[in-house]
């Protein structure tokens, strides 16, 4: 996956690095928007939080009108726990209410063009140079794993011979969203004939499995066991469940972090289609 996209654990909180370098690029907006506002005799931190909710309401509407037909309640939709957003809806919609915000006022319109603007260098300069550091193709990994009959199982020699796209998901028993998920996952592996879907349970035996997938009425294919999270290590997946997309060549297109919807599952797999 991304390096932007490795997961870092916080207690019992998970969050993709991605996140954390938001967190701080709003930090360093507060505390430029604190110090110019003083400066001014303006107050910017109310101006920056409702910029924040306009993009992150903007991206969700969006995101919501583009796949509605996967959401089957409004309840559903305001469910924001599927990470469903168009970060490219949310950024024009901030840049637009910045502008009428800083036309309706003139006191606040440098302190908070500066505040916007630290958080932006903030942000893309880290990412930008995260990614230079780690700028290498990411192929299925190498990792050994086991069949539900503890037999062997080469996650790239299972992908090579199929020789077309593979969604893998990371999951365990105990973890409530991933239960939650297991339903759009099981139903999308008999929907999607062309597209492997391989679940990588992470140190539980079968037994436990197979009482979950009863109690739950589940039918799965190509099941395997980490016993180790080998595969989460390798791949900075070190929240559950995680999501990866391979497509065809063998080669991580996009990763999800957190319960999946049937909506956020057609987004990554729309990125599996051959271009």
């Amino acid at each position: 996956m991304s390096i932007l996209s490795q997961t870092v654990s916080l207690g019992p909180l998970g969050f993709t690095l991605s996140q954390l370098l938001m967190v701080l690029a709003l930090v360093v907006a507060l505390a430029v928007g604190a110090l110019l506002g003083r400066r001014h005799r303006v107050v910017v931190s109310d101006a920056l939080f409702t910029l924040i909710l306009v993009a992150f309401a903007a991206a969700r509407v969006v995101f919501i009108l583009r796949y509605h037909e996967s959401y089957d309640s409004l309840l559903a939709m305001i469910d924001i726990r599927d990470g469903g957003f168009d970060i490219t809806a949310g950024v024009i919609a901030a840049l637009l209410w910045l502008c009428w915000r800083s036309w309706r006022s003139q006191p606040l319109r440098r302190p908070l063009a500066a505040a916007v603007l630290s958080a932006v260098v903030a942000w893309g300069g880290l990412s930008g140079l995260i990614l230079l550091m780690d700028n290498e193709a990411r192929p299925v990994p190498e990792v050994e794993l086991s069949s539900m009959e503890h037999d062997p199982v080469n996650l790239r020699a299972f992908q090579a011979g199929a020789e077309r796209p593979m969604v893998v998901n990371l999951w365990a028993t105990w973890c409530p969203p991933c239960r939650r998920e297991m339903p759009v996952l099981a139903e999308a592996q008999t929907e999607q004939e062309d597209i492997d879907f391989v679940f990588v349970n992470v140190g539980e035996e079968p037994e436990t499995i197979n009482d979950f997938l009863g109690t739950e009425s589940l039918a799965l294919d190509n099941i395997l066991l980490d016993r180790n999270n080998r595969l989460g290590a390798i791949t900075g997946a070190h929240v559950l469940p995680t999501t990866l997309f391979y497509n065809a060549d063998g080669m991580l297109v996009d990763s999800h972090t957190g319960e999946l919807s049937r909506a956020t599952l057609r987004q990554g797999l729309e990125k599996l289609a051959p271009r």
